[in-house]
């Protein structure tokens, strides 16, 4: 059998391309077939149209091994995934007895009248297999294509899609040799913005190499992605151990995670490792700090507050950011106490950061970019990063 190493992801709305539903489906999609060694060539979303859905099922097939749509799997007119690839592929639908048969049960058994239009719901082709679909009335369709390529075509609501795609058309795909032996490392930064990190790996970032090289700019981290699949020589986790020693001796000091950890899990583990428990004061940030690291924390937070930006001393005179450490270190009992202070400086947020633990105290002062609430998250991204910095020495 063909093997499956390249797809196309069809999501067929016209509530997507209106912008009225936004598709989350692909996404979760990509990302599974990634992660099984998939190359996904396009995503594409398209509009209830007969001739724009069967022409991108065609073009697909000319150039992907399996294409997976969601959507356009309803009863109604508008409803035309169906119609799209039986025209893609030269069959002719046709009722099918069985589904038809389940199809009233469903009906009959919540007391419910049979509407004629749920008859192309029991659809098939000679080329087609029907996923089953426990949460709803649309069966799937798993279509054996020309050329040994697969379609398979899924409802669009989430709670259907997922556990037809994980529990039934995934085991399949897996037995006709899903993708290649793959094997991925993420590697998370801070310091430096996506372009000085390009700029550093230089030809590392070349897409035709193998292993692949790439960056992406997220919300609290600009991550390195390094992927890899096996050659004559060598295999795919050699290939990419050597590739993360070259990223790692390029950027390492700007290294603050791997995998998908986020800030609190990385924050945790140190403070785990120590068996340390953290306070935290922030003035002028609303709570971004502890919105970023509390819950994660769990019960490493012993005490937080968030005081107002005019907060002063009760003595009066200028804030002592150090000593403020200090004393929320002593308010919770704890062995780190961290003390965050933003204020609007023109476009921007300056940020002021002190941490007090058991060896003394440590303070830096930084610009964030922007102000307002995006200063504010990048305020607590900072704090975040110069806490863990500190931890990890």
């Amino acid at each position: 059998m063909r093997p499956i190493s390249t797809a196309e992801l069809l999501s067929v709305g016209s509530e997507l391309t209106v912008g009225e539903t936004r598709d989350t489906n692909a996404g979760e999609l990509a990302r599974t077939l990634t992660d099984n060694g998939v190359e996904v060539l396009r995503m594409t979303a398209l509009p209830d149209d007969l001739a724009a859905v069967t022409d991108a099922f065609r073009v697909a097939l000319g150039r992907a091994d399996l294409i997976v749509s969601t959507g356009g799997l309803g009863p109604t007119p508008d409803d035309l995934t169906r119609e799209s690839i039986a025209a893609a592929i030269g069959e002719t639908p046709s009722v099918d007895p069985d589904l038809e048969r389940w199809l009233r049960n469903l009906f009959e058994h919540r007391g419910l009248p049979f509407p004629t239009t749920n008859v192309k719901q029991a659809w098939r082709t000679p080329s087609t297999t029907p996923i089953p679909n426990d949460n709803g009335t649309a069966p799937g369709w798993w279509v054996d294509a020309p050329g040994e390529r697969v379609i398979v075509a899924l409802p669009g609501p989430p709670r259907e899609m997922r556990p037809m795609w994980t529990d039934w058309a995934l085991p399949r795909l897996r037995e006709r040799d899903l993708g290649r032996r793959s094997v991925a490392v993420t590697l998370r930064t801070t310091g430096l913005g996506e372009s000085m990190i390009a700029e550093r790996l230089g030809a590392l970032l070349d897409r035709g190499s193998n292993p692949t090289v790439a960056t992406y700019a997220r919300a609290d981290a600009v991550d390195v992605r390094i992927s890899a699949v096996p050659t004559d020589d060598m295999d795919a986790a050699a290939l990419v151990a050597a590739a993360e020693a070259e990223v790692r001796h390029l950027v390492g000091d700007h290294v603050w995670g791997r995998g998908d950890v986020t800030w609190a899990a990385a924050i945790g583990e140190r403070l785990a490792a120590r068996r340390w428990r953290l306070a935290v004061v922030e003035i002028g940030t609303r709570g971004s700090v502890l919105g970023l690291l509390g819950e994660g924390l769990g019960d490493r937070v012993a005490f937080a507050e968030t005081l107002s930006t005019g907060h002063r001393p009760p003595e009066g005179g200028r804030l002592d950011l150090r000593r403020l450490a200090e004393q929320v270190r002593q308010a919770g009992g704890a062995e780190v106490g961290l003390a965050v202070r933003a204020a609007t400086r023109g476009a921007n947020m300056a940020v002021s950061i002190a941490i007090a633990d058991p060896r003394g105290t440590h303070a830096e002062r930084r610009l964030a970019f922007l102000a307002g609430p995006q200063g504010r998250t990048r305020a607590a991204l900072l704090a975040a990063a110069i806490l863990h910095a500190r931890l990890r020495a």
